[in-house]
């Protein structure tokens, strides 16, 4: 197994199977299971023919050259993301945002034209935004443009970036027909897939070009961890290094370390957050005191065709519109009275948690409601006492507070 290569030689296909192993080779770690965790920066060569073969490969991806462009930790992470996505090769970086940002960096230019889609996290957004002083131009899109994405293409656009499903609101996208129409044009096409893992779904089959994850949400899977991810097609993946290189993005030894670890239980893992979450989910749907839940599993989800065409599950996070009669006193109160349900950000671990969000603070397109909105993300604790711990936060809305 090469250092970045996506072939992993595995007996097994299925993707249980993968993510227990992809990564993995005891026969080079004195036949222990887990790679050992590398911390260093210096290599030292045992000729000076050696050394000059290290600084000699450009993309630093077979010979160790210094800790900031790999160690044997982060490589056999890269390694395993690249096989589970289906990409030539993967970057480790140091937080979701730095791929984020690693990625886009990697091919837009003054004067670029770039396409976001107006659901995305965030951070995305306010990066995106800063651009214009670098003399790129931002334009976020309805994420239900489907193929009309080709419209909007203009000779200087330079790439799409999209997220799917959405960020707080959960539109889910049609990633053929808007990776197709980019791809007859020239134009990348970036996807962030951190909602559904590669587990549950796998742009890059999809279409997309590159593909990036907050490998601190579900990949690491304990919120312990700041890392992120870039995954790539063959034909885009030297870009990508280079760029990853010339900012000096690289990730923490413990924290590739727990992104690997992670990777072993993810199956396990993400499908009991689906399951207990498609059950919340529902029940409150079914509840007076909510106008709709955002969530593309449910079937009465506008985008649950499309997510049932291209996603094989789905994750533990989803938002609720508090009917229009409640005001944000009675969302406050609500929020109080719970007490499995964490007020945190930075979803994906074991943990249940809870959030207000406002998307049409920052949106032109895209769902919003009229009541209050919070997001959940589901976690492992039991499935009944969750419920329980709604309904008391349910039963502290005072209605015609409005």
């Amino acid at each position: 197994m090469t250092d970045d290569a996506g072939a992993s030689g595995l007996v097994g296909s299925a993707t249980g199977t993968r993510l227990v192993h992809a990564g993995s080779s005891p026969s080079r770690q004195h036949g222990y299971v887990n790679p050992p965790v590398y911390r260093g920066s210096t290599i030292i060569y045992d000729d000076l023919s050696a050394l000059q073969a290290s600084q000699a490969d450009p993309l630093r991806r077979q010979l160790p050259a210094y800790g900031r462009f790999g160690t044997p930790t982060s490589r056999a992470f890269e390694e395993a993301m690249a096989e589970l996505e289906g990409g030539q090769g993967a970057i480790a970086t140091c937080s979701g945002l730095s791929a984020i940002s690693t990625a886009i960096l990697a091919f837009v230019r003054s004067g670029d034209h770039i396409l976001v889609s107006d659901s995305v996290y965030q951070p995305t957004r306010r990066f995106c935004d800063s651009l214009s002083a670098f003399g790129i131009r931002t334009e976020f899109y309805d994420p239900a443009v489907e193929s009309g994405i080709a419209g909007l293409l203009r000779p200087e656009t330079r790439l799409v970036y999209l997220e799917s499903p959405g960020s707080e609101t959960f539109e889910v996208q049609d990633l053929p027909a808007i990776t197709g129409a980019c791809r007859d044009r020239g134009v990348i096409t970036i996807a962030d897939n951190t909602w559904a893992t590669p587990l549950f779904c796998r742009p890059l089959g999809l279409g997309a070009d590159v593909v990036v994850h907050s490998a601190s949400k579900y990949l690491t899977g304990h919120a312990d961890s700041l890392l992120g991810v870039i995954i790539c097609r063959d034909e885009v993946y030297p870009a990508v290094r280079e760029c990853s290189i010339r900012l000096g993005q690289c990730a923490g030894a413990d924290d590739a370390y727990a992104g690997l670890r992670g990777l072993r239980t993810l199956g396990v893992r993400v499908r009991a957050h689906q399951n207990q979450a498609l059950e919340l989910a529902a029940w409150l749907a079914a509840r007076p005191e909510i106008e709709t839940v955002h969530y593309p599993a449910l079937p009465q989800d506008p985008g649950h065709a499309l997510w049932r065409r291209d996603f094989s599950g789905a994750a533990g996070l989803f938002t609720i519109v508090l009917n229009s009669r409640y005001d944000e006193a009675s969302m406050t109160a609500m929020l109080d009275r719970l007490t499995i349900f964490g007020l945190g950000h930075g979803w994906g671990g074991y943990e249940s948690l809870v959030v207000p969000v406002q998307p049409s603070a920052s949106r032109r397109y895209g769902r919003t409601g009229c009541g209050p909105m919070l997001r959940f993300h589901i976690g492992l604790e039991d499935v009944d006492d969750l419920r329980a711990d709604l309904s008391a936060g349910l039963s502290a809305l005072a209605p015609g507070r409005r």
